[in-house]
């Protein structure tokens, strides 16, 4: 009885005790809560970063343990072409508005619009007919003055003879050989309104004054046209110069004496003349000219170059891409722009070494060209660097060259027809 009485005075005990605590726990709630807060608070600041710290450690360890899968290409020494890009403006050497250069009335056209046309061929007609006319007339006239200029001269003769048998007055000869003088500037006119008769005729027949292509007819057959006629200010049609044609672009003054520095040399700098894209080239010139002064709004300088465009591939006001070759880099180390990494070391490239591993180089680049660039300094000839792959390299990491039809590169994600990733 004493052994079960002092059981029953422990659990009673017990009970009190736990009863105490929760009386004391509802008493201090306040406090108990904001203790589990700091509790919290300090494992949130000290200790998961710490954590999360030696987690990224370890991943990062064994990432670089791992070979990681890389595309690298080799440095070549090569004869590197240096190049200025702008953009350009074909303009045509020659363009002229055809106009009539008499009045009268448009008899024909005898071009088809937009045709290619040579020098000195026949473009339209004017009616002949009033010009014939005029031709006539003045050719019956210096008939008629050389009938009267023939006979003046024979009795100037005749009073010549006279004088020197002294049966004529001296003033009579004086005024028949001032006769003959008018009759002879008389015929002189004549023969002048003849030429421009016959000028007129000539300038009824419109020729092609320049080889080019004709644009659209700005009068129709029939109507009539006059010399600086307001009706047509563009004349019966305009002729562009195709062949040769030039080509205006601006490049910044700073590669202005190197542009100057060629020409006074006496080289020919060669042109190249690509589509909007870039990617298709038109033809191919070189330079013809530098302008005279520096647009100080824009602080560039206009150039002009001049290209045979045998197969017509220019066309007046088409905007195309201009590279202009100013040098060429002998021997140069060139990569792809695609190894080019950035950082806050500046500019690098990871290397690959012998035994699998990487290591940064920094880079002093110069001029680019497509997708080659030429390194200045940090790399040499054959050297092995990454150009896929980069982003998840550091130094001293293991790699693992792929190639597009290795067995890793296969693993590579790809996108499908619906922009979806999957996996082979």
């Amino acid at each position: 009885m004493k052994q079960t009485s002092e059981l029953e005075s422990n659990g009673e005990s017990g009970q009190t005790k736990m009863q105490k605590f929760f009386h004391f726990v509802r008493r201090h709630w306040v406090i108990f809560l904001v203790a589990i807060i700091l509790v919290i608070i300090v494992f949130r600041i000290f200790v998961a970063p710490t954590i999360a710290k030696h987690k990224a450690d370890k991943q990062a360890r064994e990432m670089s343990q791992r070979p990681q899968p890389v595309t690298a290409v080799i440095t070549k020494k090569v004869d590197f072409d240096v190049y200025l890009k702008a953009l350009g403006t074909v303009i045509p050497i020659n363009t002229v508005a055809v106009k009539s250069q008499v009045g009268g009335q448009l008899m024909s056209l005898n071009f088809k619009e937009g045709q290619i046309v040579k020098k000195g061929d026949l473009l339209a007609e004017i009616d002949p007919r009033p010009f014939q006319v005029q031709l006539m007339q003045a050719e019956g006239q210096l008939a008629k003055d050389e009938e009267f200029l023939r006979n003046a001269e024979s009795d100037l003769a005749l009073y010549k003879l006279l004088q020197k048998q002294d049966s004529i007055a001296v003033q009579q000869v004086t005024t028949q050989d001032s006769l003959v003088k008018q009759y002879k500037g008389v015929i002189q006119t004549d023969k002048g309104i003849i030429a421009n008769d016959k000028l007129q005729l000539i300038y009824a027949r419109i020729l092609a004054p320049l080889s080019g292509r004709v644009g659209l007819r700005q009068v129709d057959p029939g109507n009539v046209v006059q010399v600086n006629d307001s009706n047509y200010p563009n004349g019966i049609v305009v002729i562009t110069q195709l062949q040769p044609i030039t080509v205006v672009f601006s490049v910044p003054q700073d590669n202005l004496p190197v542009v100057l520095q060629r020409m006074s040399h006496g080289e020919i700098l060669p042109v190249f003349a690509y589509d909007q894209e870039g990617k298709v080239m038109l033809a191919s010139g070189k330079l013809l000219a530098v302008d005279n002064q520096i647009d100080t709004t824009t602080g560039t300088v206009k150039l002009k170059s001049i290209f045979d465009n045998k197969g017509n591939k220019l066309f007046p006001n088409q905007f195309v891409n201009i590279k202009l070759k100013v040098d060429t880099l002998h021997n140069a180390t060139v990569m792809s722009t695609a190894a080019v990494q950035r950082g806050s070391i500046g500019t690098f490239a990871y290397v690959v070494k012998e035994d699998k591993s990487v290591t940064v180089r920094t880079l002093k680049l110069g001029p680019t060209e497509g997708d080659n660039v030429a390194v200045t300094e940090g790399l040499a000839p054959g050297d092995l660097v990454v150009t896929v792959g980069g982003d998840k390299l550091r130094e001293g990491s293991k790699v693992e060259m792929i190639t597009p039809g290795s067995k890793n590169a296969s693993r590579q994600p790809k996108k499908n027809v619906g922009g979806q990733t999957q996996k082979k």
